[in-house]
């Protein structure tokens, strides 16, 4: 197909909400020599997306930004030094787009998509070479879109410094993206899942997926203490912590000693924190922040999926042009899994 010379984008002029989301055209500019042209077929979405339509991305963000960070398209052009990507390779991007390896740091933030930098709710998209990843041979566009935030954070809060083993126990709070990746990965990986949820239709769901143990934290507030009966008083070696200072003391506590919380978000809203200190010590735990991951990971991730045939769970699939649609339902939180917008027809 002809190289396009102009493509429809997102931007947000004001940030006090999603309903500024506004379609514009702009120009394609032409590529430079290590750079290629991606025609975007998938967006999925984040909570991310949300904080940043409000102006408040704790990480920072550019004024009027292009938003979303998650695509997954084919490659309609190369720059003139690009050797290892041809027209028509399948790809995702990192996140941010500089993580190559190693540990994440401020500077590598300023190269976060959606935020810091134009995003991906665009139809043509201009990236570096060096941020792709071939997607997984069974994932459709749709699906891959799913990875380079929600899949990789999870991947990394697992299988990172400190992986899980077979027979490891993992409990995921929730039923949002990150959340179910964990729990898909710990499931693949040969480790026993404890999956929370308000909502007894959304732990059907993860039982389906894999989930050994259920709890309505509505119907059962102290979980952390069912989470240790069902341990034998053990706790469990991973916690994929996403509620943040709300559930993170009933995290620890439900963690063996010695055991790994990783911090992914911070969903569930205030907490007290005044002895987290000490409940920290206590356990002996080992807490970790988690902030996406790098492109090496990503590309040890699409082996994993590929070798356990490992499949997204995409809750529901939007139009391009209902894009405010799609950020109504994330906020409404009746998800389960990933929210993606189908920006092109695969």
């Amino acid at each position: 197909m002809p190289i396009p010379t102009t493509t429809r984008e997102y931007r947000l002029p004001k940030v006090d909400g999603f309903h500024n989301l506004t379609l514009k055209e702009a120009s394609v500019r032409p590529l430079k020599s290590s750079e290629v042209l991606v025609k975007v077929h998938a967006v999925s979405l984040q909570y991310r997306d949300l904080v940043v339509a409000k102006g408040l991305y704790p990480l920072g963000q550019k004024e009027n930004p292009v938003p979303g960070s998650d695509l997954a398209g084919e490659i309609l052009a190369v720059g003139d030094d690009v050797k290892d990507w041809a027209v028509g390779d399948k790809v995702c991007a990192n996140l941010a787009t500089d993580y190559i390896f190693g540990d994440f740091n401020d500077q590598l933030k300023t190269s976060a998509l959606g935020a810091p930098i134009d995003g991906v709710l665009t139809e043509y998209k201009i990236l570096p070479v060096y941020t792709l990843v071939k997607i997984p041979d069974e994932h459709s566009y749709v699906e891959a879109s799913t990875l380079p935030c929600a899949a990789l954070t999870a991947y990394n809060a697992l299988l990172g410094p400190n992986p899980l083993k077979g027979g490891d126990t993992v409990l995921v709070l929730g039923t949002g993206g990150v959340s179910i990746f964990g729990l898909q990965f710990a499931v693949a990986s040969g480790a026993t899942v404890i999956a929370t949820s308000s909502s007894d239709n959304k732990l059907a769901v993860a039982k389906k997926l894999g989930a050994a143990r259920l709890i309505n934290y509505n119907k059962t507030p102290d979980w952390e203490k069912e989470v240790l009966r069902i341990t034998g008083g053990r706790g469990v070696d991973h916690v994929i912590e996403v509620g943040g200072a709300g559930t993170i003391n009933k995290s620890i506590a439900s963690a063996r000693f010695g055991g790994t919380v990783s911090i992914i978000g911070f969903v569930a809203g205030a907490g007290d924190m005044s002895n987290l200190p000490g409940f920290i010590l206590n356990r002996g735990v080992i807490v970790r922040g988690v902030v996406i991951g790098s492109r090496v990971q990503f590309e040890a991730m699409v082996r994993l999926i590929n070798a356990t045939h490992l499949k997204p769970f995409v809750d529901k699939v939007f139009q391009f042009t209902d894009l405010r649609a799609a950020y109504e339902y994330l906020e409404s939180q009746q998800h389960v899994g990933k929210v993606v917008v189908q920006v092109a027809q695969d």
